[in-house]
Parts: C-alpha cells; sequence; structure tokens
C-alpha cells in the first residue's frame, strides 16, 4: 500500500466528481430536498379540508355549529348542499373530502341527546377518516358539559373498514409506473450514444418526432402489464375493490404511463450518460413519492408545496385511480385530472422535440 498512490487515486477522484455537476447536485441537494420535505411540506396534521355542508335546518343554532366546525380549522366550506344525497355525489367526484348533515330536526335531537350531526368522509384516504373522527370528539362550542356536547357521528364511506390495502394498491401502481417509466425512458437516447447507434440513427430519414415516439410507445404496452399484475395480485390478495369502470382505469394508467415517458424522454436528451440519467430520475421520483398524497395526506401540505405537487403527474393519477376505483367515479367526473396529464404529456413531448437533434455532439 503506497500512500503516494492512494493520495493520486482520491485527488483525481475528488476532481472528476467536481466536474460532474450532477454529482455534486446530488451530495448536497438530496439533503436539503429531504430536509425541506419532512421538515416543511410533509405534515399529517390535516387542516382546511374541502367540505361540503348540508344545513336542513337552517336554525340560527346549525348555524353556530357550522361556525364552531369551520373555527376548529380542520375543515373550509367548500360548497352548499340540499340534501345528504347531493354530498354523496360531489364526495363521488372529488370535489369534497367531508360532508357536513345537519337534519331539519337539529334542535329536538340535540335536547333529546341523541345523534344530531352527521359526518360524511371519503374513505379513499385514511388520513381523513382520522381527521373526522377527531373531529368528532371535540366538544364545539367550547364546553366540556354533557348538556353542551353535541352528538356527532361519521359514516366513512368507499373504505369503512380503514384497510391500508384499500388506499395503497392503487396509489402503488402509480408509484411504480413513475419509478420504471421514467428510467427507462430516461436512459433511452443515452444508450443509442454510448453503444453507437446513434450514428446509425443519423444516416436515417427518421425525424426527431418519429424517433422519440417510437421509442415512447413500446414502453406504454409494457406499462399496462404493470398496471395488470398490480391489479390482478391487489384483487386477488387483498380484495381490494373495483368500484368504477375497469377501461377508465386502463385509461387513466396510459396517461400516466405517456406522462412519465415523455418526462423520461426529455431527461434522456439532457443527461450525458446513462448514470446521469439515473441520478436525474431520482430528483423526479423522490418529490413524486412524498408530495403526491401517497405516503401523506395533501390537504396537510402547505398551499405552496400543493401548487409544486400539481406538476407531478403522480399527483393527479392518485385521484384518477383512487376515485374510479374505490369511489366509482368515471374519467368524466375527473375531467379536470385528466386534461392535466394530457397538458403535462403535451409540454415534456415538446421539449423533448426540440431538444433532441440527431447528431453525436
Amino acid at each position: 500500500m503506497n500512500l503516494r498512490r492512494l493520495m493520486a487515486v482520491m485527488v483525481k477522484e475528488l476532481r472528476q466528481m467536481r466536474r460532474d455537476r450532477i454529482t455534486l447536485a446530488m451530495i448536497v441537494g438530496i439533503p436539503v430536498m429531504q430536509l425541506l420535505l419532512f421538515g416543511y411540506a410533509i405534515n399529517t396534521n390535516l387542516r382546511d379540508l374541502s367540505a361540503g355542508i348540508a344545513d336542513q335546518a337552517r336554525t340560527a343554532a346549525s348555524r353556530a355549529l357550522v361556525m364552531d366546525i369551520v373555527a376548529t380549522g380542520v375543515v373550509t366550506p367548500a360548497q352548499e348542499a340540499a340534501t345528504p344525497q347531493e354530498l354523496v355525489q360531489a364526495m363521488r367526484r372529488g370535489e369534497i373530502s367531508i360532508g357536513i348533515v345537519i337534519p331539519p330536526d337539529y334542535a329536538r335531537r340535540r335536547a333529546e341527546g341523541r345523534e344530531a350531526v352527521q359526518i360524511f368522509v371519503d374513505g379513499s384516504d385514511n388520513a381523513v377518516q382520522s381527521a373526522a373522527a377527531q373531529l368528532a370528539q371535540m366538544p364545539l362550542d367550547g364546553s366540556s358539559s354533557p348538556l353542551a356536547t353535541r352528538t356527532i357521528s361519521v359514516v366513512g364511506f368507499y373504505n369503512p373498514q380503514r384497510r391500508s390495502a384499500v388506499n395503497i394498491v392503487p396509489g402503488l401502481i402509480g408509484v411504480i409506473l413513475t419509478m420504471t417509466m421514467v428510467l427507462f425512458t430516461g436512459v433511452a437516447i443515452v444508450r443509442e450514444r454510448e453503444r453507437g447507434n446513434m450514428e446509425l440513427l443519423i444516416a436515417t430519414p427518421v425525424s426527431s418526432a418519429e424517433l422519440m415516439i417510437g421509442k415512447v410507445l413500446p414502453y406504454v404496452a409494457i406499462g399496462l402489464v404493470q398496471t395488470t399484475v398490480v391489479l390482478a395480485l391487489g384483487m386477488w390478495l387483498f380484495q381490494v375493490p373495483l368500484g368504477g369502470s375497469l377501461l377508465h382505469v386502463y385509461i387513466a394508467a396510459c396517461l400516466l404511463i405517456v406522462a412519465n415517458l415523455t418526462l423520461g424522454l426529455l431527461i434522456s436528451t439532457r443527461a450525458q450518460s446513462q448514470f446521469q440519467a439515473m441520478q436525474m430520475t431520482f430528483f423526479i421520483f423522490l418529490p413524486s413519492i412524498l408530495l403526491s398524497g401517497f405516503m401523506f395526506p395533501f390537504a396537510g401540505m402547505p398551499r405552496i408545496v400543493q401548487w409544486i405537487a400539481e406538476v407531478l403527474p403522480l399527483t393527479h393519477f392518485l385521484r384518477l385511480i383512487r376515485g374510479i376505483m374505490l369511489r366509482g367515479a368515471s374519467l368524466w367526473e375527473l375531467w379536470a385530472d385528466v386534461l392535466a396529464l394530457l397538458a403535462f404529456t403535451a409540454v415534456m413531448m415538446s421539449a423533448a422535440i426540440l431538444r433532441f437533434r440527431k447528431r453525436l455532439d
């Protein structure tokens, strides 16, 4: 063991690392990103949940009850409804997470000590059910007197047993597709350069658009196979329900697959090596899994972080897949997230085509 030769190798490695900007970014960026995400963005205490209110009593006492509930900060009134059925329909479309039903005989029920208020909860997110359960236990008028406490019952929809697999398996489809699809195409163009195939492509009349689209389409089939495997195992092993159309599930999966593939192509046009492409993919995957609502409740994040999460395809896919599989909604009722994925795909594909040039430099 020669210390001089050892030092020479160490210095060479440090200089090579200094020239690799992606590696330098990971050395500093990964710890900073995780610190900011877990310290600032991730919050399990849900606030400002969108709520629909069906106040059928319309009295001073019922209005005071609504004001007390809103004052907790857990919910934010998003819409009003005339009947509980309207709240259920709005919840199925994903417009609200919680529905508050105050019956016409609210005052009499309260005086008799019977169930006076119902809270409908979107059970496709277990964190929302927990927040609603805590809300139901609060003495909403600020008094702990039994005479003043209002009896509130919580009615969970779509996952009343609160089984974790029901929430995790649909989201796991999106996580797997995000990880694999971005990585597959992230190394696509770089691999052509490293293997010398780019010289052959330069000599062909294939255009940039044809090359980009031709590289995307085979992976769409692979993504659909992955979707089928996760769906089959989830329904067989964990009895995950399928409340909506299976066709709509596959259409939603296709939207996510294509969005991730175009993102991977854009990364591929920027990376200089397959290792760099994998590093850049990690920068996409980490925020996606943490900010999309898969691991941590989306409603608990600060508003600015929610805006950032709206850019991620996985965020919109989770709303689609949970809405279709658990709530029985259709794609047409979730049109906003469909348009978001289509817009993301168009922007990423256009950027990849503009950045790609059939040349060796």
